[in-house]
């Protein structure tokens, strides 16, 4: 949840609640949604560590609401999070948050990130063909689970494909 909070934050300062209305927006119902408890814990963890400063909004008829932005520490992070490649996908990915939010945060090319991603799953493709080839063909189960690995990554891959496909249309 940090590193998507500080994507959230790079376009501009918020408060808690508003992050996850942003959050359930941009995702939708298939993505599990945090609580609002969760939000702020984690707002405050990355107060403490310098990656977001808060400051105390006051409101006439509302208790005084805390609205975050982002440090040069926080941008820093996020350049970096954005770097990184993902290693497994699920609904819960941390790739598609990357993609969902990247052109929100002016940090990161969509299509760029499909094309590290798909470097980073070719790469692990031939790792397991290697693998496969040196493991004991009597050993069914390690065979499968390779297999298993191999067909994921094979789907993952057809599925950048579609997400690119669908990007440049938008274009």
């Amino acid at each position: 949840m940090r590193l998507p909070l500080l994507a959230l934050l790079a376009r501009g300062p918020a408060h808690g609640y508003e992050l996850k209305q942003d959050l359930e927006q941009l995702l939708g119902a298939a993505y599990p949604q945090p609580n609002v408890g969760q939000i702020y814990v984690t707002l405050g963890r990355l107060e403490k560590t310098g990656l977001i400063e808060g400051e105390a909004i006051e409101q006439s008829s509302r208790p005084n609401k805390k609205v975050y932005h982002l440090t040069e520490a926080g941008h820093e992070a996020l350049r970096a999070w954005f770097e990184e490649t993902a290693d497994e996908p699920r609904v819960r990915d941390e790739f598609f948050m990357k993609l969902a939010l990247a052109p929100q945060t002016g940090l990161a090319d969509q299509i760029s990130l499909i094309n590290r991603q798909r470097r980073q799953y070719l790469n692990t493709m031939r790792q397991l063909s290697k693998l496969a080839a040196a493991e004991d063909r009597d050993n069914r189960i390690s065979q499968l689970l390779i297999e298993g690995a191999m067909l994921h990554l094979q789907a993952d891959l057809d599925w950048l494909e579609r997400c690119q496909e669908e990007l440049e249309e938008l274009q």
